[in-house]
């Protein structure tokens, strides 16, 4: 009953509808257009009234006119039939004597795209391509487009793609911005022909016209000359300096695309003082984006990532620019921390120390995690401020708060593997805050200090022995290895003391443990301390080879596939194109259906240092864990 009176309803509004666009008052017409077009808005069929809204058309009402032809638009490919019958209107607009109305026409007959519109499409196109109006004709240029997506041959046959490559020296910079567009789109539509290639003679052309066009026209002629491959080192030179200026452009998209040309040309200029001014002319714009909104800054700072592995020392001066604010969004400090660890140098580390110690007082868990681990990588890269580091993880100890202890515990063991026995005196500091101590990483770190330092720890019998007492309660194996190593270590440097421990350990490893290779561990330990305690101590208390940094560079194919689509999706997702893009992915070989796990870093030369969870590396996520498996069909 209730759908019935539903249907009745609906059934009504669209006969009220259909009574209103026959009505023979001209704004009761114009309200029900409104309405129909509302109701399609929201996701109501409205295709009943095709015929009905057709019979408006024939009116000089701007307004009315563009909500039809949005209406028909919309429905034209589930009835393609009726929309021959406005095809005589079409043509009519198309030679309208005010130039809105025939670049409305001209736009509209290409975004219906059915076929049987594309034989009465031709010949208005034709004119519309020499219209004296250039809104008009850079129109008409963008509706080739659609032209040759629907029919290439059409297309190539009526010679709309000459006269789109003849748009090229319209006096019109739009007209030509348009046209640098549709070409591009044409190749890509295309692959393999080769339809357009921007020559020398065009070049001058896009920069004379690249300093009059909207933003999206710029970026438009940017990309085309990023993509040009210079005659000479002068022509690179010449195009480099007259496109220095976008880099003061207001908008985002703009500034990066220059940049990306700028790095592109950096192969054909030779001169260093030329490069060198050129990279100095990209700073001031890249730190006023950081002035923009949230996610501004985050793409912005995305690609910051990419052009810093390209110059390095780029924004070295700029530290304090990257410094987090109180507001900034939890992505946004994420991104700046990544930063802010790549850019520092020997000479900034104490200021960079003493931010990413308040950073560490945060009450995200995750932000200080990779704040502490931003102070480890410093320790650890920097020799000089590795005293000033450890000083910093200290304090963070003395805050007693659970998450922190945990993480300054696992950091604190990679300084001591990178300068063995440099910080000795802190271990027993360490050791007072032991209670705090509950994860298994912070655990298995804890346990291998107290091993490797136990002639420094007064009360090590009593803190490895509480250890031992909860062996099997433990469930990580990484904790039960580090305790059978430690409990070794120790009688191996104080054989009086330990010698209770490491049987205790050893014991309950080998008969109650149900871990084979705790096991395993624990019988090889016994077996070389029974037969040749020198050999035991050969292995067990050996000099573990210092922890090196894992490097947090994209390889080197990758870098330059992103620096040459920098301002793009692909570097924010620092990703190539053609792993999401469907028609890319599809002509690299890219199963649409693979996993599109895709890190492209080097492999690291040490040991992982200070690698933080999540697969996250020095601050840089390699496991894009939680991203969407993004395809993109253009």
């Amino acid at each position: 009953m209730k759908r019935k009176v539903l249907a009745a309803l609906r059934k009504g509004e669209n006969y009220e509808l259909k009574t209103e666009l026959n009505s023979e008052y001209k704004e009761r017409r114009k309200e029900a257009v409104r309405r129909v077009i509302a109701n399609m808005t929201v996701g109501k069929d409205v295709s009943g009234l095709f015929t009905d809204v057709l019979k408006n058309m024939h009116t000089d009402d701007l307004e009315i006119k563009k909500l039809i032809y949005l209406y028909l638009i919309n429905y034209a490919k589930t009835q393609p039939d009726l929309v021959i019958l406005a095809v005589n209107t079409f043509v009519k607009d198309a030679e309208d004597t005010n130039p809105l109305i025939r670049a409305l026409a001209i736009r509209t007959m290409g975004c219906l795209h059915v076929q049987e519109v594309l034989d009465h499409l031709s010949d208005p196109l034709r004119k519309c391509l020499k219209d004296p109006s250039p809104y008009v004709r850079k129109t008409a240029v963008m509706c080739v487009a659609k032209v040759y997506d629907l029919s290439p041959t059409t297309a190539e046959e009526n010679g709309f793609v000459e006269d789109v490559r003849r748009a090229l020296s319209d006096s019109n910079p739009m007209v030509i911005s348009n046209a640098v567009t549709v070409l591009t789109e044409i190749n890509e539509m295309a692959p393999g022909q080769n339809v357009w290639r921007l020559d020398a003679k065009s070049v001058p052309t896009l920069l004379a016209a690249v300093n009059e066009c909207v933003e999206w026209g710029q970026i438009a002629i940017l990309e085309a000359l990023a993509d040009y491959t210079p005659k000479t080192e002068k022509e690179a030179e010449s195009i480099c300096e007259r496109l220095l200026p976008r880099l003061q452009h207001a908008n985002g998209s703009v500034v990066l695309t220059t940049v990306r040309l700028l790095l592109n040309y950096e192969k054909y200029v030779h001169r260093a003082d030329l490069l060198s001014q050129f990279t100095k002319k990209m700073v001031p714009p890249l730190i006023t984006l950081l002035s923009s909104e949230p996610e501004i800054q985050y793409v912005a700072l995305r690609n910051i990532n990419i052009i810093l592995q390209r110059h390095p020392k780029l924004l070295s001066k700029e530290i304090r620019v990257f410094f987090c604010k109180y507001n900034d969004p939890i992505y946004v400090k994420y991104e700046k921390l990544d930063v802010l660890v790549r850019i520092c140098s020997e000479r900034n580390t104490e200021p960079l120390l003493n931010e990413l110690k308040e950073y560490a007082r945060e009450v995200d868990v995750d932000f200080v995690r990779r704040a502490i681990q931003a102070i480890g990588r410093l320790a650890i890269r920097y020799e000089s401020s590795a005293d000033k580091a450890v000083k910093v993880l200290i304090e963070l100890l003395q805050l007693k708060v659970n998450s922190v202890v945990q993480d300054v515990v696992v950091v604190l063991r990679d300084v001591f593997r990178r300068y063995p026995r440099n910080f000795a005196d802190v271990v027993p500091t360490l050791c007072e805050h032991i209670d705090y101590v509950n994860e298994p990483d912070a655990k298995a770190a804890l346990i291998w200090i107290l091993g490797e330092y136990s002639e420094h720890i007064s009360n090590i019998s009593n803190l490895l022995g509480t250890c031992i007492e909860g062996f099997l309660e433990e469930e990580d194996e990484g904790v039960q290895l580090a305790l059978v190593n430690s409990a070794v270590k120790f009688f191996l440097k104080r054989p009086q003391q330990g010698q209770a421990l490491v049987l205790k350990a050893l014991q309950t490893a080998t008969e109650k443990c149900a871990n084979p290779d705790v096991r395993d561990r624990a019988y090889i330990y016994w077996r070389l301390l029974s037969a040749d305690p020198n050999a035991a101590r050969t292995v067990a208390l050996v000099e573990m080879p210092p922890v090196e940094l894992e490097s947090a560079n994209l390889s080197a194919p990758l870098l330059e596939e992103l620096v040459a689509e920098l301002g793009s999706v692909a570097s924010v997702l620092q990703k190539p194109s053609r792993l999401f893009v469907y028609k890319k992915a599809d002509k690299a070989g890219v199963p649409r259906d693979s996993e599109m796990a895709y890190t492209g870093l080097d492999d690291a030369e040490g040991g992982a240092a200070s690698a933080g969870d999540n697969g996250t590396t020095g601050g840089i996520d390699t496991s894009n864990e939680g991203e969407p498996e993004l395809l993109i069909s253009f």
